[in-house]
C-alpha cells in the first residue's frame, strides 16, 4: 500500500483496536471506494492499491466482511466526536432507505445525526422484510444510541408518517425521550370540546403558507401530544405530533429532511450503495460502516475547504453550487486519481482532519 494508505491507517489507528491486516484492509478500501464511489466489490478491488494481483485484492475485501467483527458504538461514537458533536444534544432523524437486488429486498432502518444541512449515520439495522419498520425495530435502535450516548444528548427524535403508532408513541413518553413526528391527517384526537375528530379537522381552515400552534394538548394514540400544522403550497397539510409546546416545531420538523439528503449522498451522488451485490445483513452493516467514514472524510475536507482554501460558489439562486459533502469528495478524488493534481502535496493535511483535533491550514507556496 502507498504512503496515502499508510497514513490513513495511522489516523485511524489512534481510535480503533483493530490488527494491522484488518485495518490496512479498511484503509485500502476507504481510499479505494472515494476513487472510484462505488460500493461495488470488484470496483473496490480494481482500485485497491497493492502488488497482488486484482483477484488476490478481491479475495482480501471479500474476507474482510465475511469475518471481520465491527463495534457499532465505537465507529458512531467516533464520528460524533469527529463533527465535534459529542458534548451537545442532537436531533436524530430516522427513515429507511431500500432497494431490490435480485429476489432479495434490502431495507436499512437508519438513526443519523442533524448536521448543518445533512444527517450523519451513527446507527442502523437491516429489516427482514420489505416494509415498514416495526415499533421493535425503532426502540432497539433508539435504545442503542441511549446506551452509547445518554438520553441527555438527545434533543429530539425527528420521523415521518411512516413512524407513529400507539406503542411507539407511548414507549417515547414514557422514557422521556422528545419528539417531532408528522402524523397522518385522518388519525383521530380531540376538539377543544373534548370530542373525537380527524385531526385533519382541526386545521382545515388554513390557507397556502400559514400555520397553527394548538396551546394545549390533545389525546392522540393514547398520549396528551401537541399538534401543529403548516398548509402546503399544493393544498397539503402537514401536522406533527410534539410531546411538548414548541416554539416553532414546524421548523423542527424541517430538520428530518436532512436524512433524504444523506440517502442521496450514499447513492447516486456520492458513493452508489444500491450498487452492492451484498444481500446478507451482517455484511451490508460492515459496508456501511465504510460508507460512513468515507461520508464524514469528504464532509470534512468539504467544509474545510470552503473556509480555508475556496470558497464553493453561490449560484444566482443563492445556494451553493456544491454540497459541502460534494465538495470534499472531488477534491479527495483529484489528488488520490490525478497524479499530476496541483493538491497531491495536501493529502497529508486532509488526513489530519480525520483526526479530530486541529484545523489544518495550507501552506502555499
Amino acid at each position: 500500500m502507498g504512503t496515502e494508505g499508510k497514513g490513513l491507517e495511522e489516523i485511524l489507528n489512534e481510535y480503533f483496536g483493530w490488527n494491522k491486516a484488518r485495518m490496512a484492509c479498511f484503509a485500502g478500501m476507504l481510499l479505494a471506494l472515494i476513487k472510484v464511489r462505488t460500493v461495488n466489490l470488484v470496483e473496490l478491488a480494481c482500485a485497491f492499491d497493492g502488488s497482488a494481483t486484482m483477484a488476490s485484492r478481491y479475495k482480501r475485501i471479500k474476507r474482510f466482511f465475511s469475518q471481520f467483527t465491527l463495534d457499532m458504538g465505537e465507529v458512531a461514537g467516533w464520528m460524533v466526536a469527529l463533527l465535534g458533536l459529542d458534548k451537545e444534544a442532537l436531533y436524530l432523524s430516522m427513515d429507511r432507505t431500500n432497494w431490490c437486488w435480485g429476489k432479495s429486498d434490502i431495507n436499512v432502518l437508519m438513526l443519523s445525526v442533524v448536521y448543518k444541512g445533512i444527517a450523519v449515520p451513527v446507527f442502523w439495522s437491516l429489516l427482514e422484510t420489505c416494509g415498514n419498520s416495526d415499533t421493535a425495530d425503532r426502540i432497539v435502535l433508539v435504545q442503542t444510541f441511549l446506551n452509547r450516548f445518554g438520553k441527555d444528548q438527545i434533543a429530539g427524535i425527528l420521523a415521518d408518517r411512516e413512524f407513529v403508532g400507539c406503542q411507539w408513541f407511548g414507549w417515547l413518553c414514557k422514557e422521556n425521550i422528545p419528539f417531532c413526528i408528522r402524523i397522518k391527517k385522518n388519525m383521530l384526537t380531540t376538539n377543544s370540546r373534548g370530542e373525537e375528530v380527524p385531526v385533519g379537522v382541526l386545521f382545515q381552515d388554513l390557507q397556502a403558507g400559514q400555520q397553527r400552534i394548538l396551546g394545549e394538548p390533545r389525546k392522540l394514540l393514547e398520549q396528551m401530544l401537541y399538534l401543529s400544522a403548516l398548509r402546503l403550497p399544493d393544498g397539503e397539510l402537514l401536522i406533527v405530533a410534539t410531546d411538548s409546546l414548541l416554539a416553532d416545531p414546524i421548523a423542527h420538523y424541517g430538520k428530518r429532511w436532512q436524512i433524504e439528503t444523506l440517502f442521496g449522498c450514499l447513492k447516486s451522488k456520492g458513493f452508489n450503495f444500491e450498487e452492492t451485490h451484498m444481500v446478507n445483513p451482517a455484511r451490508i452493516s460492515k459496508l456501511l460502516v465504510l460508507l460512513s467514514i468515507a461520508f464524514c472524510w469528504a464532509h470534512k475536507v468539504g467544509e474545510w475547504r470552503h473556509e480555508e482554501e475556496k470558497n464553493i460558489p453561490i449560484k444566482k439562486h443563492g445556494r451553493k453550487s456544491q454540497s459541502w459533502f460534494r465538495y470534499g469528495l472531488d477534491y479527495l478524488r483529484d489528488i488520490l486519481i490525478n497524479t499530476l493534481s496541483p493538491h497531491q502535496h495536501h493529502f497529508h493535511v486532509l488526513l489530519t482532519l480525520l483526526s479530530g483535533k486541529i484545523e489544518p491550514k495550507i501552506e502555499y507556496p
